[in-house]
């Protein structure tokens, strides 16, 4: 009785949260190694069913986890990374864009349309919704060529908002289309923070292999529940925020200059980790606010 009294709770409580986010479109973005853990993926992707089902509109971008570095290790090449970026060549670009849409992609939307909800799959061999162009990045005075790796500066949002409004959920690949017509390898963080800004969504969820952001970057435990924009450069200028989890809070930066509400990094490990975050008071990761 008292379980079955707690669920009744737990729904009671999510009610508010329903109702305040029905027909509101929440960006969910996937990757690390949550892409190679299938049941964490599973309890992901199926948290964004449910969000459909009751009527939230759920956006997906996704990178490729581990899939890509196992595909270059058969074809005996080695992930280079900078600033959290990996350096890709023409190779690793052909590489990167088979396993992101042919794999990972089909798999996701597979998953989804599973469970009797519609997806459609976007990405550079199918109905391109990214563009870009080629970025550098700077260290010091030095600039960093990435090889064939792009920043977003257009997205077919239009598309995007009527695909939501007809209940399917949009599954984005991280690849851009460059002024040519050719791929370009998009960190999968800003990708989603290009989409989140541009659809000026209600939420943008990074879902990580870690608790949030935290004050000290080896306690596990110093996870910080909320931060400002202002927090977060401080935190970047000190060397706390660094690595894979810089990509991370500029995407959620962008998306909050662009009129998104709210963005949070949660840790997709926990099971349904996406809705207790959404759905309930206290929430799970790192919220981050203008």
């Amino acid at each position: 009785m008292d379980q079955a009294i707690s669920k009744a709770q737990g729904l009671v409580e999510a009610l508010g949260y329903i109702q305040r986010f029905h027909n509101k479109v929440v960006v969910v973005k996937v990757g690390g190694s949550i892409m190679d853990d299938e049941v964490a993926l599973s309890n992901i992707l199926s948290d964004i069913v449910f969000m459909n089902y009751v009527g939230m509109q759920p956006v997906l971008v996704h990178g490729g986890g581990k899939a890509i570095n196992k595909r270059m290790e058969m074809a005996g090449l080695t992930p280079q990374w900078v600033q959290g970026r990996r350096y890709t060549d023409k190779h690793t670009l052909a590489i990167v864009q088979d396993v992101l849409c042919n794999e990972v992609n089909r798999f996701i939307v597979n998953f989804i349309q599973s469970q009797g909800c519609e997806a459609m799959g976007l990405h550079t061999l199918a109905s391109v919704v990214l563009f870009g162009q080629k970025t550098f990045l700077q260290e010091g005075e030095r600039r960093l060529d990435l090889g064939f790796v792009g920043e977003v500066n257009t997205v077919n949002a239009r598309l995007l908002q009527l695909l939501v409004q007809a209940d399917s959920v949009p599954v984005i690949a991280s690849l851009a289309q460059d002024p040519g017509g050719g791929p370009l390898n998009v960190n999968a963080d800003t990708a989603a923070g290009a989409v989140a800004a541009a659809m000026k969504a209600e939420k943008l969820v990074v879902v990580s292999d870690t608790h949030g952001i935290r004050s000290d970057p080896k306690d596990p435990e110093s996870r910080v529940p909320s931060l400002t924009t202002k927090q977060i450069e401080e935190m970047v200028k000190s060397g706390v925020i660094t690595a894979g989890m810089l990509p991370k809070v500029e995407a959620c930066v962008t998306a909050l200059q662009a009129g998104v509400t709210k963005a949070h990094i949660i840790d997709g490990r926990i099971p349904h980790s996406l809705l207790l975050e959404i759905y309930t008071e206290s929430g799970i990761g790192t919220e981050i606010v203008l």
